[in-house]
């Protein structure tokens, strides 16, 4: 689990590609420190697992899935990345609960400054933005964020001048493509308020234990 706290911008140095997979090479400094082959680094948010250790740099294998859902697909040597490690037990809360696991990509509509802070809007698909909320957490490459606007198929955010001049986000500008990762929380709410389909041969109504309005307003809720 990740915070969305990045804690460096590391550089791909070199990527080896495979038919639907790749290795990539990452040169970084903080994030080595007390890393071990087999942790686990977000890379601009996507959860990778350190392969192996070479001095400045680490590497991570980069599966098929997640090339078809995240950014890392059409990323190049020189390239840089937002990292940050596995949050540690003792560790402070300081974003939101990251998973690692980009739900899609977005692509960067506008840019445009307000006094100090920046704010960038990004277009989404559908199934991206039905769990975007005004207020919540959101995040962008790897950076827990809060939304600050929502329309029907876009949705912005206002960054300070930290988080840009800190991450990658000072080197996006309109037309790049972003990892988008929602908040978990909202996605197991709505798994748990849907009933699950029955299945053929089962002899039951699998939903028939499902949380619905009427059991709601039944208990008081």
């Amino acid at each position: 689990m990740f915070t969305g706290i990045v804690e460096e911008v590391g550089t791909v140095e070199r990527i080896e590609r495979g038919r639907h997979s790749a290795v990539l090479t990452i040169c970084a400094e903080k994030v080595l420190e007390e890393t071990n082959v087999g942790d686990s680094i977000a890379v601009n948010g996507v959860c990778l697992t350190v392969t192996a250790l070479q001095g400045s740099r680490f590497l991570a294998d980069v599966m098929h899935e997640t090339l078809n859902r995240s950014s890392l697909a059409k990323i190049v040597p020189g390239r840089h990345v937002n990292l940050e490690r596995a949050m540690p037990a003792n560790g402070r809360f300081g974003g939101h609960i990251v998973a690692g696991h980009v739900d899609g990509v977005g692509t960067i509509l506008r840019v445009r400054r307000d006094d100090t802070a920046v704010w960038y809007t990004v277009g989404a698909k559908p199934e991206v933005m039905r769990y975007i909320v005004e207020k919540g957490s959101v995040t962008l490459d790897g950076i827990s964020l809060t939304v600050a606007e929502v329309g029907q198929t876009d949705f912005s955010i206002s960054a300070i001048p930290h988080t840009v001049g800190r991450t990658v986000l000072h080197e996006r500008r309109a037309g790049d493509i972003v990892n988008v990762e929602t908040d978990i929380i909202g996605k197991y709410i709505e798994k748990l308020l849907s009933p699950p389909p029955t299945m053929p041969g089962d002899g039951a109504e699998r939903g028939k234990g499902a949380i619905t309005r009427e059991w709601l307003s039944r208990y008081g809720f």
